[in-house]
């Protein structure tokens, strides 16, 4: 991981039981909230993706965190902290994508040293035994990168809101502007170093072609046909790399499309899902929707590449391709 450099140190502290494992992947007993029927559908997976229906039938669950990890684009227009501010999901802290990153690398929100993610967990009270769910204000977005990072981290007990906020919304599930209760928890960490790609390990599965690599940008800037929206970077990809739009995973409602047709896609863009794979994007973002989806198909074997194309464009000795795959 250009940049960063992960610590190997194992901080063992006494682990609870995590909350997942107290609960069933589907809950065949609907409850009743607020005049509305929920049930949790055959999709929900603690350790991938949950439905708003599931979110809000354990929402009160003791070892539950919630995060908004709303971010965007600054030709978005849109501030993450100040709709945040304004109203999240109950009990739901906010992560901030640039402040808990590797702030020393010129690279944007590259994964944070291991103490750094620690420390800012410890004071937002998220630590071991707790079930984490992560949504963003776009639907599936940002939500997937943190998602990534827990998992860097060594914690599995991690979904993404399927859809994230507009989808609770629409449900007519209801918002706060009170912030949540704190309460301090200790947390072990032990980075899985295997999930994360650097830049010259990237290069090298390039060149001998033992990796799939899956770009989840938008087809003309994979094709070079569209400038960066980051100044100073060439347009193309990495070569031998496939493209993968992320949108072209998820459905209108921004929820992710069934396993079944999440494997198509990939099929359809040339992946050889015999191989390892590794994700990359603008910058890291968008590729761990990628990585989510690999998740959901039961692909275990894959990895993302952090400085993904603001590293890659950047340097003029790494070579490029430009048009179709």
């Amino acid at each position: 991981m250009a940049g960063t450099q992960i610590a190997t140190q194992h901080l063992h502290l006494t682990l609870s039981r995590p909350l997942s494992a107290r609960l069933p992947r589907v809950t065949h007993t609907p409850e009743t909230k607020q005049g509305k029927i929920m049930t949790a559908t055959a999709s929900d997976d603690p350790k991938t993706l949950v439905s708003t229906d599931w979110l809000a039938a354990h929402i009160k669950d003791p070892d539950l965190r919630i995060f908004d990890a709303s971010w965007y684009l600054p030709d978005m227009g849109r501030d993450a902290a100040a709709e945040y501010a304004a109203g999240h999901i109950q009990g739901a802290r906010f992560f901030d994508i640039d402040e808990i990153s590797d702030q020393r690398s010129e690279l944007p929100h590259m994964a944070p040293p291991v103490e750094k993610f620690m420390s800012r967990m410890r004071a937002i009270g998220v630590g071991d035994g707790h079930q984490v769910v992560i949504y963003d204000g776009m639907g599936l977005f940002s939500a997937a990168r943190v998602w990534w990072l827990f998992r860097l981290m060594g914690k599995t007990d991690v979904a993404v809101l399927d859809g994230g906020l507009p989808k609770w919304l629409a449900d007519g599930y209801e918002t706060t502007a009170n912030p949540p209760t704190i309460r301090d928890r200790h947390m072990t960490v032990i980075p899985q170093r295997d999930i994360v790609r650097d830049v010259t390990e990237v290069a090298r599965a390039a060149k001998l072609g033992d990796h799939e690599i899956i770009d989840a940008r938008a087809p003309a800037r994979f094709r070079g046909d569209a400038e960066e929206p980051r100044e100073g970077l060439r347009s193309g990809h990495i070569p031998g790399s496939k493209n993968v739009f992320y949108q072209d995973l998820l459905n209108e409602d921004g929820t992710m499309k069934p396993r079944n047709t999440l494997r198509t896609i990939f099929n359809d863009a040339g992946v050889d899902l015999q191989k390892p794979t590794i994700t990359t994007c603008g910058s890291g973002v968008t590729a761990a929707v990628l990585s989510l989806a690999l998740e959901r198909i039961g692909k275990t074997d894959h990895s993302l590449y952090d400085g993904s194309w603001s590293e890659w464009g950047m340097y003029a000795d790494l070579p490029i391709a430009t048009g179709a795959a």
